[in-house]
């Protein structure tokens, strides 16, 4: 099912919010990497937002992802002081950890190697 032009409002104003509040409360560099948001979903009632998040050269993804979720509260109360009058209820945060950036580089290395195999065969 398509997304709503309510759910992308909605999910523009999280991300561009969230992005400031990681900055201040110095989570967008954990363990020597880079952390940030790709993506916000929200659900079509407006009550659970679903964070993406892409970590860039991080050492142990699940101990920063653990970190995130110990902040979490304290992201939901600086979220609810930036956005409280554009919306009537905050919705639910939850983290995700985005792979894609991942599995993009995965993708990359099997190509590298089937074109090396490709210039041996030739």
């Amino acid at each position: 099912m398509e997304e709503g032009k309510r759910q992308r409002q909605v999910a523009g104003a999280l991300q561009q919010e969230l992005n400031e509040i990681f900055r201040h409360l110095n989570l967008s560099m954990i363990d020597g990497g880079m952390v940030s948001i790709s993506s916000v979903k929200v659900t079509p009632d407006l009550l659970e937002a679903r964070i993406y998040l892409s970590l860039f050269q991080v050492k142990d993804a699940a101990a920063a992802m653990k970190t995130i979720e110990s902040k979490a509260w304290e992201i939901k109360r600086e979220l609810v002081n930036r956005v409280k009058h554009q919306l009537r209820r905050i919705p639910v945060l939850q983290f995700y950890l985005d792979d894609t950036l991942d599995y993009v580089f995965r993708m990359e290395d099997v190509f590298k190697k089937i074109n090396e195999e490709k210039k041996g065969d030739s």
